[in-house]
């Protein structure tokens, strides 16, 4: 296998990534069938990262951490998913979260909820889509009852990745007396009356990673829970870096479909000759190879932007202005397509073969699908460009306005 990153002329964050490929080489790779039956949560694997010290690698250095940008947390998590998406999936995904709370927390958020994700071993999660309100998230109808000095959350929420091993949730929900969506950060969820994990969900794909089905029910919560501003505006913002990593998944996970493919071809032989020497196969090996190359563009685009915005001193404005960024958005898109295309040329390089359990092609196939699917359909997320990118500015506030979107 060929883990290393291909050849470059961006810098790659060499202080993190090479120890992140030197644990997928030494505790995933050969494992990753036990990691696709869904082992208990946290896995194996995502316990001895921690145990290295290499998870939360993103936290603020002012909170104790590592502070490493999203542009370099693209490298990590493309070493990761190179491996098992899944668990790259599980090692990232308290970025929502901590995105939001470093961005418009309290301090003593910031203290207790970011210095604990920089001391290691805690990870948390983001509770936003409910049955009748996936991409739809303005149909969100779980409520946020002021009584006294607390808030008190009622409501299920659907699809929530780390929620059942969590330290601290982010929740989204709706603000009865103020009918507007609202933050709310639940620390030590799982010890918190009111509070009821229903499910983890049987996924067909990323199957290290473990999701959950929740019930709030009279849980309580202090008034200083609440964050100031928009809670679907909130969301977006975490949802920024979350989604760039989500495309460095597809990345992984071509390059990964590339070298089985290559590997393959050493041995099988197609009218007499070795298959790698086939012009056909030649040309579509040479296809993935520009296709990974495009992923790793737009997905360090989208970084870049992101880490731009987030290095001003007015960060929190300015985001809050913004909310989803485009080329965030765009990266998530093209990624899951292009992903798509090159799952699709490796499970049928396989033949037969591609389309069973004992060949490793088809986890990744169904591990690549993910990234269409989650943060954010490829339908929603067109006509959220089309929105706020495509119609002149008038035209965008009105159709806004009749939406009832955040500005």
């Amino acid at each position: 296998m060929h883990l290393s990153h291909d050849l470059s002329l961006e810098p790659r964050a060499e202080t993190l990534t090479d120890p992140v490929e030197a644990f997928v080489r030494e505790r995933v790779l050969g494992r990753e069938l036990r990691l696709d039956d869904r082992p208990k949560a946290p896995s194996r694997q995502y316990q001895e990262f921690v145990e290295r010290g290499l998870d939360n690698w993103w936290v603020p250095k002012a909170q104790g951490g590592r502070g490493l940008s999203l542009s370099e947390s693209v490298d990590i998590v493309d070493a990761l998913a190179y491996g098992d998406a899944g668990l790259a999936l599980s090692l990232f995904i308290a970025v929502i979260g901590s995105t939001v709370i470093d961005l418009y927390g309290s301090e003593a958020h910031k203290r207790r909820c970011l210095g604990a994700l920089a001391r290691g071993g805690v990870t948390s999660a983001t509770l936003g889509s409910e049955r009748l309100a996936g991409s739809e998230l303005l149909r969100m109808a779980t409520a946020a009852r002021r009584e006294g000095d607390e808030w008190v959350l009622d409501g299920e929420k659907y699809f929530s990745t780390n929620a059942g091993i969590a330290d601290h949730w982010l929740v989204i929900a709706r603000d009865v007396a103020r009918d507007e969506l609202r933050g709310f950060v639940v620390e030590d969820p799982l010890t918190r009356p009111g509070v009821e994990v229903l499910r983890r969900w049987p996924m067909i794909g990323v199957r290290s990673s473990a999701t959950y089905e929740l019930r709030l029910r009279g849980c309580r919560v202090p008034a200083d829970a609440a964050l100031e501003g928009n809670g679907v505006r909130l969301l977006e913002i975490g949802l920024n870096p979350s989604r760039t990593l989500i495309a460095a998944c597809a990345l992984g996970i071509a390059r990964r479909i590339r070298d089985l493919c290559l590997d393959y071809a050493q041995d099988k032989r197609v009218k007499g000759e070795a298959l790698i020497d086939n012009a056909v196969f030649a040309a579509k090996l040479g296809q993935v190879q520009m296709d990974i190359d495009t992923m790793r563009c737009v997905c360090k685009a989208a970084a870049r932007d992101f880490d731009a915005l987030r290095g001003r001193s007015d960060a929190a404005a300015v985001f809050m202005a913004a909310g989803s960024l485009a080329s965030t958005v765009t990266a998530k898109v093209v990624c899951g397509q292009i992903g798509w295309r090159v799952a699709s040329v490796g499970s049928e390089m396989f033949g037969g073969l591609g389309y069973t359990e004992d060949s490793l092609i088809g986890k990744l196939v169904r591990d690549m699908r993910y990234v269409s699917v989650v943060e954010g359909g490829e339908d929603v997320l067109r006509d959220y460009v089309y929105n706020r990118s495509v119609l002149p500015a008038d035209m965008r506030r009105r159709a806004l306005e009749g939406r009832g979107g955040a500005r």
